[in-house]
């Protein structure tokens, strides 16, 4: 398994390099992957977790419930902007979620951070509906992308596909369908921006083996069992000035209105 680098994208660093033109054009080359994948579930309930926001508007439209946790080590903002707030500052390891409450889990900027990725996703277990789907979009160990840190993909842990699919597993999940994403360099070189849709196709065709993300989807397993720790709380939030965080209580009380069917 490669090393995990020091540097953690925080929220502020997120949200600025989603404004740029680069930025942009990765969210669109992913929702385009995401797309390929990503089948309706009727009265979904859906958690994204680490930076989802920029697709939560669009694949979550027409989900029951969504819901946006950012971990800790990342920071919080407030979505949706134009009302009640939706997201929570948690921990990705003790997410504020009885059993079997969600439908999906989506993860972006978020395992790749993780102290543990296969702690991270045996609480998505958890968390999940038997028959539940978790989609994790993450840096591609062989992928340009994962080799500079001018943007958040260069973070954290890249995965290759072997890794991802051998973390799955040992957390209860099967691999379903797989996509990716990011086929042109990350470039802020005008020629390159301007000719990023022609080489996002022709690596797609050509070379999806270095895309700078693996998105793939996978299916909560229920016929193995998985075995009961007890895991002692050893982490508390820490107040900080910025970025704007969420308190304990409010990651308490999303839980409990996601858990909530909707009022009749």
């Amino acid at each position: 398994m490669a090393t995990v680098r020091a540097m953690i994208s925080d929220i502020v660093d997120l949200k600025t390099f989603y404004s740029t033109t680069l930025g942009q054009l990765a969210e669109r080359s992913i929702t385009m992957a995401l797309s390929s994948i990503w089948s309706p579930l009727p009265d979904e309930r859906l958690v994204g977790l680490g930076y989802t926001l920029p697709w939560l508007d669009r694949f979550g439209a027409d989900a029951e419930r969504v819901f946006a946790f950012m971990p800790a080590t990342q920071g919080a903002v407030n979505w949706p902007p134009g009302g009640p707030s939706a997201a929570a500052l948690v921990f990705e390891e003790e997410l504020p979620l009885p059993d079997s409450a969600v439908d999906r889990v989506f993860m972006v900027h978020a395992l790749e951070h993780s102290e543990n990725a296969r702690q991270t996703l045996m609480e998505a277990w958890r968390v999940l509906a038997p028959g539940g789907r978790i989609v994790i979009v993450v840096p591609n160990r062989r992928g340009v992308w994962a080799r500079f840190e001018h943007t958040p993909f260069g973070t954290g842990r890249p995965f290759s596909r072997s890794q991802m699919t051998e973390v799955l597993r040992e957390a209860n999940f099967t691999p379903v369908l797989w996509s990716d994403a990011l086929h042109f360099p990350p470039s802020k070189r005008h020629w390159v921006i301007r000719s990023s849709h022609v080489l996002e196709r022709t690596g797609r065709r050509f070379w999806p083996i270095f895309a700078g993300v693996l998105i793939v989807e996978a299916e909560k397993r229920l016929y193995q069992g998985l075995p009961s720790t007890a895991r002692a709380r050893r982490r508390v939030f820490v107040p900080a000035l910025a970025p704007q965080g969420a308190t304990t209580g409010a990651a308490r009380q999303a839980g409990r209105l996601l858990c909530q069917g909707p009022k009749s």
